[in-house]
């Protein structure tokens, strides 16, 4: 097995160590490595093709090494960072990520957007970005197209927040433990939060991060509830009746992990490369996921997918800002 996979395990590497590369150039140093990847294997996709022999290895870093890249992210979340947010943040956070995703998907129904990549940009404007689309996509079941798609819309529409946000902030009333909630509770990446939340002070960051790590850890009920929503869909449908029911069990890794940080027994000096490993693996895996998108199937998804990701911006904006002026 991992003969075959070599090739493209490889490939998929080189490309996530140039997307860090690329982040050493001025102006993209607050770019996400994931995103920067998913580009960099697009545009190797698509201007010289994907050769025959790493296909393999393309398709086992978009499965395993996504998976086991997800569970490691658990180690970054404790569940005394929940309590540190306070029960009224914590509120907010879970109030405004749950109507976001339930709202997005509602909206894509309406105005015609396929459910797939609905969920996606729901979930990518919801929790966490990037990690949150591919995440999402393993019970979603898009294509490699919605999944690009997703990733764009999060990626243009977290950076206007991260620019706009602390702009607005003199003028929106908010202390800085307001306005790090704000920021952690509706801007879509970690590092566009602690882009935004520092410009508000030391303990605007320190905030908004903590409450969007807290966000992060709602990524694992969004995706289990997601999987048993498609196990009873398959069961409902006879023509799927033969179908693998998509129930993401690594899901159940990531919240062992979380268990685990949370004991305490996890010491820093290991905590900080294990972190580093895995935002490197999820480069991989997106940059897998570039390797497999076909930008002429991405141009037929149209105009309404970017409109359904402005909507959900508004809406987790002006959400979780009323939420705040209400109860805090």
């Amino acid at each position: 097995m991992w003969g075959g996979n070599l090739p493209g395990l490889a490939y998929t590497v080189i490309i996530a160590a140039a997307a860090y590369g690329l982040r050493q150039l001025p102006g993209l140093s607050l770019a996400s490595p994931l995103i920067l990847a998913i580009v960099i294997g697009m545009a190797a996709h698509n201007l010289v093709g994907t050769p025959a022999v790493v296909r393999p290895g393309v398709k086992f870093a978009l499965r395993r090494v996504l998976r086991f890249a997800i569970v490691l992210l658990g180690l970054q979340l404790t569940f005394a960072q929940v309590r540190s947010v306070g029960l009224t943040g914590f509120t907010i956070v879970a109030v405004t990520l749950f109507a976001t995703f339930f709202v997005t998907r509602w909206l894509g129904r309406l105005i015609g957007v396929d459910r797939q990549l609905s969920e996606l940009i729901a979930a990518g404007t919801a929790i966490c970005g990037a990690s949150a689309v591919i995440a999402t996509n393993t019970v979603t079941r898009g294509s490699d197209e919605d999944v690009a798609y997703g990733v764009a819309c999060v990626t243009i529409f977290g950076t206007l927040s991260m620019l706009l946000m602390p702009a607005l902030l003199p003028f929106t009333g908010l202390d800085a433990h307001a306005y790090g909630l704000w920021t952690g509770a509706s801007i879509h990446e970690v590092a566009q939060v602690v882009a935004a939340a520092f410009q508000g002070g030391q303990q605007a960051g320190e905030f908004g991060t903590v409450a969007k790590l807290s966000r992060v850890m709602l990524l694992a009920p969004l995706v289990i509830g997601l999987g048993a929503a498609a196990i009873l869909r398959a069961r409902g449908d006879a023509s799927a009746g033969h179908a693998s029911p998509p129930m993401p069990w690594f899901v159940f890794g990531f919240i062992a992990m979380v268990m685990l940080a949370s004991t305490g027994w996890v010491p820093a000096e290991v905590k900080a490369p294990v972190a580093t490993l895995t935002t490197f693996l999820l480069a991989v895996a997106l940059g897998a996921m570039g390797l497999e998108t076909d930008l002429r199937k991405l141009r037929l998804k149209g105009l309404k997918p970017l409109l359904l990701g402005a909507a959900a911006w508004l809406f987790v904006s002006a959400l979780s800002f009323g939420l705040i002026k209400v109860l805090m």
